[in-house]
């Protein structure tokens, strides 16, 4: 699987706001420690731009930023052979057909190396009259994730009905507990948070101690 087949999965840019949303909520309820979450949202990262982001730790990593109805979103796979370190920069048409209005945010040092190289070797974007997600022209080298897409954005695709559950099982296997399905559900659909929800997920956290995370992700507080 690659970016262009991941296009063809990605909700529209609003719904994929608010899985975004609701993942960096969740990480904040299962780990207090921001180092050891995967997923974490700034709804003020500059004036008028969101951005949500994905790291590992150990080298693969995503930003996705929302502004004036638009989507970016730049992949890394460290392992990938489409690495820009692997190919003596970004692979070919990986960033080549980023619309103008989009450019900007190719070379924004957040995402580039300190020489300047987009760190990237996948690349969606979604403006606000297209009709689904765009991707550059590209020949993809052997593989079944060539890019790394399928590893970096498959909770980003999984459909709607499922896409709780997914996120469940990523969850259960990074923090190693059993997390309650409902309460992953609730925080999905975005409903306010309840100390009982917060129980469900997380003994040991409180609505209290949310707060500062529930501000950052724009996310109901309070049920």
């Amino acid at each position: 699987m690659t970016a262009h087949d991941i296009a063809r999965l990605l909700p529209a840019v609003p719904d994929l706001r608010d899985r975004l949303r609701a993942m960096a909520m969740l990480e904040a309820i299962l780990s207090p420690e921001r180092a050891d979450r995967y997923h974490s949202y700034d709804r003020a990262w500059s004036p008028g731009v969101e951005v949500a982001t994905m790291s590992t730790g150990s080298g693969d990593e995503f930003s996705v930023v929302f502004e004036d109805g638009t989507a970016y979103i730049r992949g890394f796979a460290h392992e990938s052979p489409m690495s820009p370190y692997a190919a003596d920069g970004p692979w070919p048409g990986v960033l080549d057909k980023v619309p103008e209005p989009l450019r900007r945010w190719v070379s924004e040092p957040a995402f580039t190396d300190e020489d300047g190289i987009p760190v990237v070797t996948a690349c969606l974007w979604r403006g606000p009259s297209d009709d689904g997600w765009r991707t550059g022209d590209i020949d993809y080298p052997d593989g079944p994730d060539p890019d790394g897409a399928n590893h970096l954005f498959r909770l980003l695709a999984t459909p709607g009905p499922a896409a709780p559950d997914a996120f469940r099982e990523f969850a259960e296997d990074h923090y190693g507990e059993p997390l309650d399905p409902a309460a992953v559900r609730h925080v999905y659909a975005l409903r306010p948070l309840t100390g009982a929800v917060v129980a469900a997920l997380n003994g040991d956290v409180t609505l209290a101690d949310l707060a500062e995370d529930a501000e950052a992700v724009g996310y109901p507080q309070v049920g």
